[in-house]
């Protein structure tokens, strides 16, 4: 087993957008010569270090070397923001990811070429992977072995969306750690127990500092944008395309569903389980949308299904 590493390595990838360049961080936790990469992408209005304890977790219980990739969404923690709103959609986000595995894979240099891919998305971060292990040609350095879902799905509710159109992007400032972490808690009751320490760590990556000694959110407030411009409509033609890409995943899949999620349906996950690539159903009873994947049981889970263990 490798030993646990105390800190991330912080990387930067320049992506192409249509009216230029954007830089994308991304940390990289384990061996950086690992040719089995974890990658794990985070939700919404998240950032990369969420991972941290799941990332260390994999990285202790592999018996082979391992590297675990954990990017900033464009417009997220360490990466750049768009100067246009409207970018900020799944496919700008998988174009990002294509151009961060790619450079990951250059440096590794032929002899320690990526062999072994496997994604680990929480609600967008899963919709990325969809879109990623749904398509067969991309320019993948490998192809994604073993997908996790958490709580996302083809079909999004229509209720959840006019949630998120309610509260994304609308963050002010707060006056120190304590009120935006009572602030976050507040918006993330569906993330289920997590324990107090383990919660302030995950805030305290989320916020950055404003004025006058203020904290303020960790994002950009316009990829609220694309989100409030979402019709009923355009999400029936956006569910009509994401099932098309699932039913040809070829990937082991796991789908991971909190109980009360108001995202992901139940009928939605019994139909995952019959079509596409027939994932694996895990439906997590006091959880909503999302299982933040950072207590031990839910970590044995991921561990279990990535590496057998």
């Amino acid at each position: 087993m490798t030993s646990k590493p105390a800190q991330p390595l912080l990387e930067y990838v320049s992506c192409p957008h249509p009216e230029g360049q954007h830089r994308m961080a991304y940390w990289r936790w384990g061996d950086l010569q690992a040719r089995h990469v974890v990658v794990c992408a985070h939700g919404l209005t998240r950032q990369g270090r969420d991972f941290d304890r799941l990332a260390q977790a994999l990285i202790e219980k592999s018996s082979q070397p391992l590297q675990v990739i954990c990017p900033d969404v464009v417009g997220r923690g360490r990466s750049e923001w768009l100067s246009q709103p409207a970018g900020y959609q799944i496919p700008q986000y998988a174009a990002d990811m294509l151009a961060m595995l790619a450079q990951v894979n250059a440096q590794s240099g032929a002899e320690n070429a990526l062999q072994t891919l496997d994604w680990v998305g929480t609600s967008m971060g899963g919709l990325i992977g969809m879109v990623l292990a749904g398509q067969a040609g991309l320019p993948l350095p490998a192809p994604i072995r073993r997908l996790i879902l958490n709580d996302v799905g083809p079909a999004i509710t229509w209720s959840s969306v006019e949630r998120m159109q309610t509260y994304v992007g609308q963050y002010g400032q707060y006056r120190d750690l304590d009120e935006a972490e009572a602030a976050m808690r507040a918006l993330s009751s569906g993330f289920g127990p997590v324990p107090d320490d383990v919660w302030r760590t995950m805030s305290a990556h989320m916020t950055r500092p404003g004025t006058d000694g203020a904290l303020t959110l960790h994002y950009d407030p316009a990829i609220g944008v694309p989100v409030r411009a979402m019709t009923p409509e355009a999400a029936a033609a956006g569910e009509a395309a994401l099932w098309a890409l699932y039913d040809q995943i070829q990937a082991q899949t796991l789908l991971i569903r909190g109980q009360d999620s108001d995202l992901l349906t139940a009928e939605t996950a019994t139909a995952m389980t019959q079509r596409g690539p027939h994932a694996q159903l895990e439906t997590w009873p006091g959880f909503g949308h999302a299982p933040t994947l950072t207590g031990d049981d839910q970590m044995a889970v991921v561990a279990q299904f990535l590496l057998g263990v």
